[in-house]
């Protein structure tokens, strides 16, 4: 139930969150949405990050603050972050999960989306590969910052235990 408190109240922060962004091309690029994205591969594990990202992606489209480009983009990302992070126990794989799972799957996934879903009949395989990854590696390395802060204070391992048990 914990983790579910935990993903729910994240889910809060990112679409609170999605009012800052950056127009990069045709997409918006969401740090803090990265940010988050990282912290909850790496609190939550990857089938609450997936849900996380999946439910801030909704709630964003349902506002009109978010495109549908978000679902591939997100989830991805945060899927292969917790992943990372889950068989590595190591941040620095967490987070190389978070930038190629965004920027990289995550963006060539976004072509089917693009081209069936939004119409984007000129979008290519790789045209959201750049603004993603963009937009994740500043997401990320602000993650990255944070968590080598948690981890060098002790509160990393006191967050990581309340929430586990």
């Amino acid at each position: 139930m914990k983790k579910l408190a935990v993903a729910g109240m994240m889910t809060a922060l990112g679409v609170i969150l999605s009012t800052l962004y950056i127009p990069v091309g045709m997409s918006k690029c969401f740090p803090m949405q990265h940010l988050l994205n990282v912290l909850a591969g790496v609190f939550l594990g990857p089938w609450y990050a997936l849900g996380f990202a999946f439910c801030t992606a909704l709630i964003r489209n349902l506002l009109g603050t978010g495109s549908l480009l978000a679902f591939p983009g997100s989830m991805v990302g945060a899927f292969c972050c917790g992943m990372l992070y889950r068989y590595t126990k190591k941040l620095p794989a967490a987070v190389a999960g978070e930038v190629v799972g965004t920027g990289f799957l995550g963006g060539m996934l976004c072509y089917p989306v693009a081209k069936f879903l939004l119409g984007n009949g000129e979008a290519a395989l790789f045209t959201y590969v750049l603004p993603f990854f963009i937009s994740t590696l500043g997401g990320s390395l602000l993650a990255s910052v944070l968590l080598v802060i948690l981890h060098r204070s002790g509160a990393f391992s006191y967050m990581k235990h309340l929430i586990e048990n």
